[in-house]
């Protein structure tokens, strides 16, 4: 049977759960690397500010979904189906749906590009408060983005006028 990749819904919060379960229950079974091949959690790089510090974090891509590859036998289809945090293939009518190998392929390239290039979670517009520094307690609005420098130019009501002020990705957190 030819190895495909599979999108596999479950619990919220449990994928990474999931795919140690079924990792060890198909290792058990016999199956790894006979029927379930390999069992994927796409995630990617994310910097974001936590109580003032800068935190690189992986962040789910899907969540509640793990991508699997497997030959479509009937003991792994039963296998995945009855591991503990599974709801189910996704599928079309009650027959699992194989994922296009282009998807499985841009999937891939995006979690390789993601892993050297952390994602900034500051976007335009979005309302942040200054925890330090002279404008501390502020808050203001993203006017620009200046990533290659990790500064963001936010404006901050002072005076009645929003004035813009360029400030460290550290010094603000989000709102």
């Amino acid at each position: 049977m030819p190895k495909t990749w599979y999108a596999v819904h479950t619990s919220a919060g449990h994928e990474n759960k999931v795919k140690d379960v079924l990792t060890r229950r198909a290792q058990v079974e016999g199956i790894w690397n006979l029927d379930i091949f390999e069992i994927l959690i796409p995630t990617e790089r994310e910097l974001t500010t936590r109580a003032g510090k800068r935190v690189e974090r992986d962040r789910k891509v899907f969540p509640g979904y793990i991508l699997i590859q497997m030959s479509m036998s009937d003991d792994a289809y039963k296998l995945v189906k009855s591991t503990s945090g599974v709801t189910g293939f996704v599928q079309s009518g009650n027959k699992p749906v194989p994922l296009e190998e282009y998807e499985v392929r841009r999937i891939m390239t995006n979690l390789e590009t993601s892993k050297e290039v952390p994602k900034v979670s500051w976007q335009k517009n979005d309302t942040v408060r200054v925890i330090e520094g002279p404008f501390s307690d502020f808050v203001g609005k993203i006017e620009e983005v200046l990533t290659d420098r990790e500064k963001l130019k936010v404006l901050i009501n002072i005076f009645g006028r929003d004035t813009p002020v360029e400030l460290e990705f550290s010094s603000v957190e989000k709102m």
